[in-house]
């Protein structure tokens, strides 16, 4: 009972439990203290697997701030480790309901475990309202936005979670940082929105730095480099495969003419253990 594993994709790391395996109640005060580094196990969120009617398996994912997330790349290859390795699944493709919708997985193995995992992430949303960003306009392409006397270039985007673009020439981790949470939390964005400093090398690759919603500074995102990959073929910036290069690691992006996406990327565990409350 209260078994937890512990794993990340490129460095962002989730805590991974069963609804049926736990005798406590997840609540935000509790989230954020399982997630704290310092008081808690640490992590930069919580995977829930609960049942579904609508996939094989169904799944809620917690930022460490505790509120509750829509999708998570990472966070799905992650999940998707955990249902074979501990078998859940004998399955290496099987699909997973989470807040913003219904994705499938296909995990890619070694010696019995999982090593890679290969994600239908959905099909990229740039209807303005469906985002959600407050604006008269019906897309978010190459907009304005002040912040800290600086005048950036943003577009907006969802991959079942809202992710705010912004291309540059000068890339840096003091940047995200400094305006991330600014970002996440302006008025424009009603449910608020992850952000991405992206540099584009080529067609084919990209850099980029990562607010995450709810989470903060992070060394890497599978949605939010679906959404940068998103913005940047609408644009013609970016090709159809795109490998995304992140202070973390590398994911390898696949997109085609009707927006839908592909994500494939490592998934590796850190540890397992039982939960404990005094």
């Amino acid at each position: 009972m209260n078994n937890f594993v512990k794993s990340h994709g490129l460095g962002n790391d989730y805590i991974v439990l069963d609804i049926e395996k736990i005798n406590f109640k997840l609540t935000p005060k509790l989230i954020k203290k399982i997630c704290h580094r310092n008081y808690g196990i640490g992590s930069d969120g919580i995977l829930l697997l609960i049942k579904s009617i609508k996939a094989d398996f169904g799944l809620k994912i917690f930022n460490p701030d505790g509120t509750e997330a829509e999708k998570s790349g990472n966070g799905l290859r992650i999940f998707s480790k955990f249902l074979f390795d501990y078998k859940y699944t004998k399955k290496k493709s099987f699909s997973i309901e989470t807040k913003g919708g219904v994705v499938r997985s296909e995990v890619k193995t070694k010696n019995s475990k999982v090593e890679l995992v290969k994600v239908e992430m959905g099909t990229a949303i740039f209807e303005a309202k469906k985002i959600p960003v407050y604006t008269k306009k019906e897309v978010v392409l190459k907009e304005k936005l002040k912040i800290k006397n600086k005048v950036l270039t943003f577009s907006s985007v969802s991959i079942g979670n809202p992710h705010c673009v912004i291309f540059t020439n000068s890339l840096s981790a003091k940047t995200a940082i400094e305006l991330g949470e600014i970002i996440e939390k302006h008025k424009i964005f009603p449910s608020r929105t992850n952000v991405q400093f992206a540099k584009i090398l080529s067609k084919k690759e990209v850099m980029v730095e990562i607010w995450e919603r709810g989470a903060g500074y992070t060394l890497a995102s599978g949605s939010s480099s679906c959404g940068v990959v998103a913005v940047g073929f609408k644009l013609g910036l970016l090709g159809e495969k795109v490998r995304v290069i992140m202070p973390g690691g590398i994911l390898n992006i696949e997109i085609d003419n009707d927006y839908n996406i592909i994500m494939q990327g490592p998934v590796e565990e850190i540890c397992s253990g039982q939960l404990s409350f005094k």
